[in-house]
């Protein structure tokens, strides 16, 4: 059931990152499947540093951190 709370948050965040952060040239799509992909691996990240979510809130804040984190480094290997 975590997983399939990640996608959804991921697809959100993935997407309202996409729409923040404009001219970055993956579209929609792109960056929803970055934000899927961040979402999850955010989770785990977080999770092995030992820093656990407290409800929902904190699933999607860590979520949230994960999906743009990887949105940014994704249109930063972009450019280069």
């Amino acid at each position: 059931m975590e997983i399939v709370w990640s996608i959804v948050v991921g697809t959100a965040v993935g997407w309202v990152a996409g729409v923040v952060m404009k001219g970055g040239a993956l579209g929609i799509v792109g960056d929803i499947v970055v934000g899927i992909v961040g979402a999850v691996a955010g989770g785990f990240l977080f999770g092995a540093l030992g820093v656990t979510a407290s409800g929902q809130i904190g699933a999607i804040v860590l979520a949230g951190v994960g999906a743009v984190l990887l949105l940014v480094f994704v249109r930063l290997l972009r450019r280069v």
